[in-house]
């Protein structure tokens, strides 16, 4: 058995079209044939049958879907434990929503530093779905998300939750909520669930003209062009510390919890568990 007759078995897994398979993979459908066949052969039983409509796992397929997902997740582990960093105990591959990646990566970074200070750390931003494909799949050891993507080889844990209030830019009294329209405002969509509750909350202002699913960028258009909109508290703060904007009075506070995601084979060990613990508790109090 071959990583790329594993990667094309997973991934057919989830098209169950060689057309897309092969799309995905950025080779020929014939390709995908032949990986499939050599992995069938080694196997000895038959993993998918064609039809029409696409293919469907066979009773063998759907036994070995589990197995090739956790050789898939040793192998890459194995890849990366044989390149190492030099000097260092660990190399630990640490996934950051963008929001929290853009807004202050050291303060996630100090935590695991101070527990694990022979570590080396690789960091990514990205947004949560492909980082739950990555830690599933072995690429990251950890990552920190928004929106959790249910798999039977992940383990979700909440950390805690942002704050978000409304500003608007500018000085003088505060602006109230009624007074703002629409057309002046930018929408913060983080996340289904955020979005969720600003559409119950400020139904008014759920479908402006403007949005965008990063904070940064939800600021930028806030300065550029005069709107209104949410910040994570700590931006709020400081652009009223600057006196350039204000928090608009009557706004509801919005919040967004934040997810550790790891593999579910790692839930139980005590590193892990320790290191939830520690960002757990560096999240009571974010710059």
């Amino acid at each position: 058995m071959q990583p790329d007759q594993i990667d094309t078995f997973l991934d057919l897994c989830e098209t169950r079209s060689f057309h897309r398979s092969a799309e995905r993979l950025g080779v020929t459908q014939s390709t995908v044939s032949g990986r499939l066949a050599a992995l069938e052969r080694a196997l000895g039983v038959t993993l998918m049958r064609r039809s029409r409509a696409g293919c469907d796992l066979t009773t063998e397929g759907l036994r070995f879907e589990p197995h090739a997902r956790a050789l898939r997740h040793a192998m890459t582990e194995a890849r990366a434990a044989a390149r190492g960093a030099e000097g260092r105990a660990m190399t630990l591959r640490l996934g950051l929503q963008n929001d929290l990646a853009a807004d202050d990566p050291a303060h996630w970074v100090e935590a695991i530093r101070t527990l694990l200070p022979q570590a080396a750390i690789y960091i990514e931003a990205d947004y949560s779905a492909q980082m739950c494909r990555d830690v599933q799949g072995g690429i990251l050891d950890l990552a920190l998300l928004f929106s959790p993507h249910p798999s039977p080889d992940l383990h979700f844990e909440t950390l805690g939750e942002l704050t978000y209030r409304m500003i608007a830019p500018g000085e003088g009294p505060a602006p109230q909520l009624a007074d703002i329209a629409a057309e002046r405002y930018v929408m913060a969509n983080l996340s289904p669930a955020f979005a969720r509750t600003h559409e119950a909350l400020l139904p008014h202002l759920s479908a402006p003209p403007l949005s965008a699913g990063q904070n940064a960028t939800v600021r930028g258009m806030i300065l550029a062009f005069g709107a209104a909109g949410y910040q994570q508290d700590g931006a709020a703060r400081r652009l009223v510390a600057q006196g350039q904007a204000r928090y608009v009075a009557g706004a509801p506070v919005l919040t967004q919890p934040i997810f550790a995601a790891i593999h579910y084979r790692n839930r139980h060990r005590a590193v892990w568990r320790k290191l939830i613990a520690a960002l757990r508790a560096t999240l009571k109090g974010p710059s």
